[in-house]
């Protein structure tokens, strides 16, 4: 059996554990809850580096990195449903993927800094990802519309609705007001039972 050590509030574990369940992996895969950015954590014996997610192969092999335990989840049995599409239609997965990435990534950012006490908060690294996540919101909301966003559930809409996910978790990431198609897209991926079933914890 797989080990997949997740937090509960992780939104890079989240797509990990959405792949588990669209690929209907949940019996083969066993989830463990690991304790992070905590000293001397147990965990760190299993993966040094502390973060999540982390897969543990059948032959005791690590994996680190939602990408790559995603792919390696998807190809288990054999006929992948999130690789790449081809051609130019792969530059388009490649570009969006890295906006989506980058909407997440600034908000995990946001979210650790928010998470320290109130003394040792950085008001500037606060405002920065405040102003890019209202960027970059700003800008999904006309990319959704892409043919790639509107059809097959593939890794970009994952990446992208676990982002805009994280309002349960982040009281100011107030993203819906003046972006309607935004709202109605994540409305309709946010009830698809992969995604309810790993709603984050509400936060703060």
């Amino acid at each position: 059996m797989l080990k997949l050590y997740i937090s509960p509030g992780s939104p890079y574990a989240r797509i990990a554990r959405i792949v588990v369940l669209e690929k209907k992996l949940d019996e083969r895969v066993e989830i463990s809850i690991a304790r992070t950015r905590t000293t001397d954590s147990p965990y760190y014996r299993v993966n040094p580096s502390g973060r999540v997610p982390y897969l543990i192969r059948e032959d005791g092999v690590g994996l680190e990195e939602s990408a790559v335990i995603c792919r390696y989840l998807d190809h288990l049995d054999g006929t992948p449903d999130f690789d790449l599409p081809t051609g130019d239609q792969e530059w388009e997965a490649l570009r969006l993927g890295a906006l989506a990435s980058s909407l997440l990534d600034g908000l995990s950012v946001w979210g650790r800094e928010v998470s320290r006490p109130l003394n040792e908060q950085s008001p500037t690294v606060i405002r920065h990802e405040t102003d890019r996540a209202t960027r970059m919101v700003d800008v999904w909301e006309t990319e959704i519309d892409h043919s790639l966003m509107r059809g097959k559930l593939n890794p970009v809409q994952i990446t992208l609705g676990c982002a805009l996910g994280l309002e349960r978790r982040y009281r100011d990431f107030r993203w819906r007001d003046g972006h309607p198609k935004l709202v109605d897209w994540f409305g309709q991926i946010d009830t698809r039972p992969s995604f309810a079933m790993t709603a984050p914890p509400a936060g703060h």
